[in-house]
């Protein structure tokens, strides 16, 4: 009986990093990451929704290799597992940012600036709209079942990106080189809203150069902002065709970044 109880270090080792590994990963991404990843979830839910992802897919994982909890090289594998998992959460704001600027940008040439309001997201303030967006933009990911795809894609990335034999450089460098996609991205959501309001701001110009007694601003400022809504209201019955290339791109560069080609 004696016998089968004798547990050498090497055995304890391996148990331990086939567990504690992948929920530094999982742990980071989901800190890193939209929806879960905000203050509306506190830091004991996700710490608790990250044990119960490793515990179910830890069965599954590749052999683990062994952690030295006293040694150096234990400490960089647990580093770069939260290096790891911090790159792959944080790739998905992206997405969810392109949104907000295209929000931020409407409400800044319909006039809606002023009226701003905490994000319960990050605790910062910001324009209205651009709250709607962020709203707009969760649901969909989540209607469309794009959590779904995030946990699969960390799954999987326990292969592709195998622990302690990753080269992290060019990935952090393509995260950089991203940052310039969300501006852009941002910027053809609204592109017909921002055309729309640059005409209606343009002629009352010309209105204001053909009548100078006209006082412009008791005028044009409530009709920019009733116009402003009217058009962002239009836009939101494409909305959908516009969000689907978005999404489809942040998830495939998602996947290429887990290596996953």
């Amino acid at each position: 009986m004696n016998s089968l109880l004798q547990l050498t270090d090497t055995q304890i080792q391996s148990w331990v990093a086939s567990f504690m590994l992948p929920l530094f990963r999982v742990a980071a991404m989901l800190m890193a990451m939209p929806i879960i990843g905000t203050t509306l979830v506190s830091t004991r839910i996700r710490l608790y929704l990250a044990v119960a992802i490793t515990v179910c897919i830890a069965p599954g994982l590749p052999a683990m290799p062994p952690v030295h909890a006293l040694d150096l090289s234990g400490l960089l594998l647990v580093a770069e597992e939260i290096i790891i998992g911090t790159m792959l959460g944080f790739s998905l704001q992206f997405l969810f940012q392109a949104f907000v600027v295209a929000g931020q940008i409407i409400a800044t040439q319909m006039g809606m600036t002023f009226a701003a309001m905490v994000d319960p997201t990050n605790g910062t303030q910001s324009p209205v709209v651009g709250q709607f967006f962020t709203m707009l933009v969760t649901l969909l990911f989540l209607s469309m079942n794009g959590h779904h795809v995030v946990f699969e894609v960390l799954t999987e990335s326990f292969t592709t990106l195998p622990v302690g034999a990753t080269l992290l450089t060019s990935k952090l460098w393509d995260i950089v080189l991203r940052m310039g996609w969300v501006l852009g991205a941002g910027i053809l959501l609204v592109l017909p809203a921002i055309t729309a309001l640059l005409v209606i701001n343009v002629a009352f110009g010309v209105m204001t150069r053909a009548a100078p007694q006209l006082n412009i601003f008791s005028i044009g400022v409530p009709l920019t902002l009733v116009i402003g809504m009217v058009i962002l209201w239009l836009s939101m019955g494409d909305i959908l065709n516009q969000y689907e290339p978005l999404a489809t791109q942040s998830l495939q560069w998602l996947r290429s970044l887990a290596g996953g080609g």
